[in-house]
């Protein structure tokens, strides 16, 4: 046993000895709360990168690009890629309005399973100000499945699913 956890029998427990006791008991009881603090959500960065290496300005201006290593940011260690400078400057100022929605997985899936599913990145859309982005391949295009399926109440569903699973 520990010198300083150990009690001496033949003397009355001192002040200290309790109060170190008491201590160490509190930190016991408080250590699973710390840790739950420091968890990470788990962005979609296929390629090192959200949106797969696109500039994801350029989805709000209608044309999706893939951004370049030259211009490059991080935000709560989620990589970034822009086409040029202004791009970049312009993210900087506003980056909750450009990063996708469900942590860059698939919307559908979100809104329909609750899953992490990779994506396409030039199937998106833009709703409500906000950037959604869909799997589309093997002849399964999600985001058309959302719009038929109804998105504003797949929306609601991807939005309580996020909640429950973003942490890795």
């Amino acid at each position: 046993m520990l010198p300083w956890l150990q009690f001496n029998s033949k003397k009355k427990d001192t002040f200290a000895n309790k109060n170190m006791f008491r201590t160490f008991i509190c930190f016991l009881l408080l250590s699973p709360f710390v840790s739950m603090g420091q968890k990470t959500i788990d962005y979609n960065q296929t390629n090192g990168y959200i949106a797969d290496g696109y500039d994801v300005t350029t989805y709000f201006k209608g044309n999706p690009k893939e951004g370049s290593k030259k211009f490059i940011t991080s935000l709560n260690g989620i990589k970034f890629k822009f086409v040029n400078q202004e791009n970049l400057d312009l993210f900087n100022e506003n980056p909750q309005k450009f990063s996708p929605k469900y942590g860059g997985w698939c919307a559908y899936a979100m809104g329909t399973k609750g899953e992490k599913v990779t994506v396409n990145p030039e199937t998106y859309e833009i709703r409500n100000g906000e950037l959604y982005l869909f799997y589309n391949a093997f002849f399964t295009n999600t985001l058309e499945k959302w719009k038929e399926e109804g998105a504003e109440k797949l929306k609601v569903k991807a939005n309580e699913h996020w909640e429950a699973i973003k942490f890795k």
